[in-house]
């Protein structure tokens, strides 16, 4: 099956009637974020780009749930051919490439908690991983923010961790590659954030 917009559209409105809830717009404004961001960007596709963000937590169709969202996802993709898809469903989340970097509860089996430490290992990460990882800080369900804001929401949620404030800095070097790429600031391309004091 090929993946396009409207593939991509229609296989998160299914998730969100098997599992409702703020994952779903977060998702959208995700995708939003990819697709402004990639325009700007040589070589990458802006149009891939907004899928692999809409799908990025498509995982969470199966419910509730902690890590076992990446595994879902990356099976869902591979069951349709969305071989980087599938990819980015697992390493949105792991923008350091170590499973135990996770600020998550691995609520898995112990065979795909050994899957996923391996694949996470082994992914060769390109522009489109990264993309993610940084557009999935840029959204709330609600709209855009600035990458603290989404730190704060995050770590609420979830705890500090050992490995938060090097999560943190990852993103931010993401953040400033993209700034380079795209010529310009980040946050200028995602209508309503207006806190232009925060460009760094």
């Amino acid at each position: 099956m090929e993946l396009n917009c409207s593939a991509a559209e229609a296989a998160l409105t299914w998730a969100g009637e098997q599992n409702p809830g703020n994952w779903i717009s977060h998702s959208r404004f995700t995708a939003f974020a990819c697709k402004n961001i990639a325009a700007r960007c040589e070589g990458l596709d802006e149009e891939l780009a907004y899928c692999f963000g809409l799908l990025h937590d498509i995982g969470r169709y199966a419910g509730v749930c902690s890590e076992r969202h990446l595994i879902e996802g990356y099976r869902f993709c591979m069951d349709r051919g969305w071989e980087k898809a599938a990819q980015i469903c697992i390493s949105h989340a792991f923008m350091i490439q170590d499973i135990h970097t996770s600020i998550g509860t691995f609520d898995v089996s112990e065979d795909d908690f050994c899957f996923m430490k391996k694949f996470i290992q082994n992914a060769v990460y390109d522009d489109y991983d990264r993309l993610v990882q940084l557009c999935d800080s840029l959204a709330l369900p609600d709209g855009f923010c600035i990458l603290e804001k989404r730190f704060v929401d995050v770590t609420i949620r979830y705890g500090v961790h050992p490995c938060t404030v090097d999560r943190w800095k990852k993103v931010l070097e993401i953040k400033a590659d993209f700034e380079k790429k795209t010529g310009g600031f980040v946050y200028d391309l995602l209508p309503g954030i207006v806190e232009n004091s925060f460009h760094s």
